[in-house]
């Protein structure tokens, strides 16, 4: 007959052993993680801005790969606790791929193209990009999902295999346009004099910019004035900063200038009797 005292041991050791296997892979993954951070952060501080979002993304990849192999391996420990005999689950694992990639069609898509879009840099952590009308930074880059989060604060999590049709918007740098309008009154000779002056003056103190100040001239000859278009390409996603920025110096530049910025009036025509 089986004592009480063999009855506690048993339970005790269904108990113990599990606790002390997820214990030591939680152990395990804090020193692969350390590992992980100290091996990726050498030379970060050297690196561009482009190149250290590269490399927070495959940190981040390989942070999601040792997570996913530690539960792996604490779960196949916890099931030879209870008697079960890994060596024949892991030889059947040709048929047991098959049936779960049958019953998880949609995860084993999701893994593969988050491996493709890492690989392949479609997208990184600090892009910004933007998934059917949805358009925010790329917060978080897994092997399963994408996390965008916009200006507002909303964060958005999409499986990786929908992220088949997106825009990124950081590829390449932007261009801010900025159009002014002014009355018929002033020659184009004079409002292209302040506008080249100003672009003198503000060429090179813009943080934001990649090149300088362009003037293209008349845009558009509108009902209420005569519109001029200026352009600066600046880095990726920094136009509206730069905009606004620049049509406040150019409401500055004319009003020292005496140049008027038209505006909608009505004029009211009172009939003699």
């Amino acid at each position: 007959m089986i004592s009480l005292m063999d009855l506690i041991k048993i339970d005790l050791k269904y108990i113990f052993y599990p606790l002390l296997y997820i214990l030591l892979g939680m152990i395990s993954y804090t020193l692969l993680k350390k590992i992980v951070y100290k091996i990726t952060s050498s030379n970060e501080k050297k690196l561009k801005s482009s190149q250290k979002q590269k490399l927070n993304t495959m940190r981040i990849l390989m942070l999601n790969i040792l997570k996913y192999g530690v539960v792996i391996l604490v779960f196949l420990a916890i099931l030879s606790v209870f008697g079960v005999n890994i060596k024949s689950i892991l030889a059947g694992l040709g048929v047991t791929t098959v049936l779960l990639g049958l019953a998880l069609q949609d995860l084993a898509k999701d893994f593969i193209a988050g491996i493709s879009i890492i690989t392949e840099g479609q997208y990184e952590v600090g892009d910004t990009i933007e998934v059917d009308g949805f358009m925010g930074e790329v917060v978080f880059v897994g092997l399963k999902t994408t996390r965008i989060r916009n200006y507002k604060g909303a964060t958005k999590i999409i499986a990786n295999h929908y992220m088949d049709n997106i825009i990124n918007y950081s590829l390449h740098n932007s261009l801010a346009i900025v159009d002014v309008s002014t009355g018929y009154e002033h020659a184009p000779e004079e409002i292209e004099k302040v506008l080249n002056k100003l672009a003198k003056k503000l060429n090179g103190t813009i943080k934001e910019a990649t090149g300088e100040i362009e003037i293209l001239g008349i845009e558009n000859l509108e009902d209420s004035g005569v519109i001029y278009r200026i352009t600066l390409e600046v880095e990726s996603m920094k136009q509206y900063i730069v905009e606004r920025y620049l049509r406040k110096e150019v409401k500055k530049a004319f009003t020292e200038a005496n140049i008027k910025i038209p505006y909608p009036q009505i004029e009211v025509h009172h009939g003699s009797k």
